[in-house]
This record gives structure tokens, C-alpha cells and sequence, in this order.
């Protein structure tokens, strides 16, 4: 039974380091809190999470466009211009870049660490 269980951990060990580090998308640019920071006056930056979340707090300047959502508002997006997305941990915007990605849009970044780690200036509604 320990055996199955070493085995087991030991699997999602594996499928994690592939999937989130060896086969990281070359599409989706993983930029640190202070690259992010850079250029948000000149993008369209996301928030990908669900309205409660951001209404509890958002990045300041950011727009909320939930994954959910996110293909029934593709255009609400501008296809030449880049676009910054972030969630609470970086998953739901990793996905949400494949998403945008398959849809024709190029210029894709998230925040690593997501908003968890976010330390800059938020806004609470």
C-alpha cells in the first residue's frame, strides 16, 4: 500500500515539473512583479478571475474579464496590442493565454506567482 502511495506522489511530481517547467509555452512570457510593472500604462492588462475576487481586490488599472468569459468578450480585446493577464496564482492565466493564443493573439504575459504575490498598488471596490 505505501508503495501505491510513493508511486502516486511520485507521478504527480513528474506530471507537474513537465507540464509547468520543461514544457512551459513559448507562446506566454512569465514576467517577475517588477517586469509586469514596466509597462502596464501600455497594455491591456487582465484579470482573469471571477468578479468576487476582483472586486475583493484588483491590480490598479486592470479590467476583469473572468475565463469564463474570456471567449464570448475576445472583443472586448485589441489583437495588436499586448496583453498582460494575471489570476490568483497563475493558472487560470496560463490557460487563458492558450485560450487568446489559439484565438490570434500574440503579445501574451502573465504575472508569475500571480496576485497571491502581487505587492504593488491594488484597488478594493
Amino acid at each position: 500500500m505505501l508503495e501505491w502511495i510513493i508511486a502516486i506522489i511520485v507521478g504527480l511530481l513528474v506530471y507537474f515539473l513537465i507540464t509547468k517547467v520543461i514544457f512551459k509555452p513559448r507562446y506566454l512570457q512569465t514576467l517577475t512583479e517588477d517586469e509586469f510593472k514596466e509597462n502596464l500604462r501600455k497594455v491591456q492588462l487582465i484579470d482573469v478571475r471571477e468578479p468576487q475576487e476582483y472586486e475583493a481586490g484588483h491590480i490598479l488599472g486592470a479590467r476583469n474579464i473572468p475565463l469564463s468569459q474570456l471567449k464570448m468578450r475576445l472583443i472586448e480585446l485589441r489583437k495588436d496590442k499586448p496583453v498582460y493577464l494575471y489570476c490568483a496564482s497563475g493558472n487560470r492565466s496560463m490557460r487563458a493565454a492558450a485560450l487568446l493564443k489559439r484565438n490570434g493573439y500574440e503579445t501574451l504575459c502573465h504575472l508569475q506567482g500571480g496576485f497571491r504575490k502581487w505587492t504593488g498598488k491594488i484597488k478594493k471596490k
